[in-house]
């Protein structure tokens, strides 16, 4: 077998490692972007649910305020004065209801004390993730996939590299240039790849 003929040989071989890579990548690319969904729709859900809280938080501070500032205004009759105390106290039981809540929507179960637990999800109590949590997670899983997407450019790169040393044939200095470029481009994309990776875990 002539050099030019084992460097065409290396070449489809690496051609295919790194085409099955590419496959790879690509299938993991699509269960991050999953991911990515997944968590806009958790965060907008949340973002909706701490919202809700808010609302009704700043309902009932209106309320409390409108009914101390009857009592400060002496237009509650004494004998109604322990009714109109005991609306105020449960008002302000609400707020800090209300308060409670946002924060364990806002944080999640996990970063506050078991004792601050208010909120359940469907029934259990301590299974709020967080709304930071979920932009967290989106935040980070479309850092990951951008980092793939370079690294993908790159093996494609290297596949261009490996099929333009395989059709030049009478030129063996030149096929060994693109063999190197295309093993040193899925280096590089097959690195790059997993830097990301890893930097998000």
């Amino acid at each position: 077998m002539s050099k030019s003929s084992k460097i065409e040989s290396r070449g489809g071989v690496i051609i295919m490692i790194i085409v099955a890579l590419l496959a790879v990548m690509e299938v993991v690319n699509s269960k991050l972007e999953e991911k990515i969904a997944s968590s806009n729709y958790k965060y907008v859900s949340y973002s909706n649910w701490y919202n809700a809280k808010s609302i009704k938080q700043i309902l009932k501070e209106n309320q409390r305020d409108y009914l101390e500032s009857l009592r400060s205004a002496g237009l509650v009759e004494d004998e109604k004065m322990d009714q109109l105390d005991f609306r105020i106290e449960m008002t302000d039981d609400l707020i800090r209801k209300y308060e409670e809540e946002k924060t364990e929507i806002l944080l999640g179960s996990d970063n506050i004390p078991r004792s601050a637990w208010s909120q359940d999800l469907d029934g259990e109590m301590g299974k709020i993730v967080g709304l930071r949590a979920w932009e967290e997670v989106g935040i980070s899983n479309r850092k990951l996939v951008a980092q793939i997407d370079i690294g993908i450019l790159f093996l494609q790169i290297s596949i261009l590299f490996g099929v333009l040393g395989m059709i030049i044939h009478d030129n063996r200095r030149l096929q060994e240039v693109f063999t190197g470029l295309m093993i040193a481009s899925g280096f590089i994309g097959l690195a790059v790849s997993l830097y990301g990776y890893y930097s998000v875990l």
